[in-house]
């Protein structure tokens, strides 16, 4: 979790209980689990995405553009002021993913998205260039919290080849109050009950094994979005 810039290709597939627990039947001969996966047991990932007044930035994504861009700050469980957490961006440009992140006290970035003044704290490390392009896209959008989405994440890494990752999430909440990462885990649930979004992302070709797993149980791709799927529920309960 540490890396800081990448670029990658990401796919979306949509399992159900049985497609899951198909993949966990064979994932251990090829991939490792996560170490935030304890005893093989999720981990919960928060993130407050931010947007214009106008929800500019989603909307322009569910336009499916060649290149679409997101602000988001992510946690890792419920945190306190004075934990770490992380400002995002992320750059997709003819489905090649370029993620760039830098590290944050909350309490600093609550008072960064107030301010718009970076902060100088000598307790983190911040990645000043990282923070210098978000700074930017930040005060070219004027961009706010919109939107709390957290979900719970099994994720495998490929033996011997950190090219190759696999995400699994369910529980995905949303909600456009209390838009706040120390605020515990609630909200609206995204999926239907035995539903998981799985995320294959890799710099390369994914790995043999994968493809033929997905083609033995008949898993396409899914444009799926967490986002997406949430403004478009939150535009229709407005009708």
């Amino acid at each position: 979790m540490a890396i800081e810039v990448f670029n990658r290709r990401e796919v979306k597939y949509m399992l159900s209980d049985e497609d899951k627990n198909a993949l966990l039947s064979i994932i251990g001969q090829y991939m490792d689990s996560d170490p935030f996966n304890k005893g093989g047991k999720t981990y919960s990932i928060c993130n407050l995405y931010l947007d214009t007044e106008a929800d500019e930035l989603i909307r322009r994504s569910l336009e499916k553009p060649v290149f679409k861009e997101k602000i988001r700050l992510r946690s890792y469980g419920t945190v306190a002021l004075t934990d770490k957490v992380y400002l995002e961006s992320k750059k997709k440009f003819d489905h090649v993913v370029n993620k760039r992140r830098t590290a944050f006290i909350l309490s600093d970035v609550y008072k960064y998205f107030e301010e718009g003044i970076i902060p100088e704290n000598p307790e983190i490390k911040m990645n000043r260039q990282v923070m210098k392009e978000i700074d930017y896209i930040m005060h070219f959008y004027n961009l706010k919290p919109k939107v709390f989405i957290s979900y719970d994440r099994l994720a495998f890494f490929e033996k011997n080849n950190s090219d190759f990752r696999l995400t699994i999430d369910r529980n995905i909440q949303t909600r456009r109050t209390d838009l706040r990462l120390d605020s515990p885990a609630y909200g609206t649930q995204l999926l239907p009950e035995g539903k998981w979004l799985m995320e294959a992302k890799a710099f390369k070709a994914f790995p043999l094994w994968f493809v033929k797993f997905l083609s033995s149980r008949k898993i396409y791709s899914s444009s799926f979005s967490k986002y997406g799927t949430e403004y478009k529920n939150y535009v229709l309960s407005k009708k």
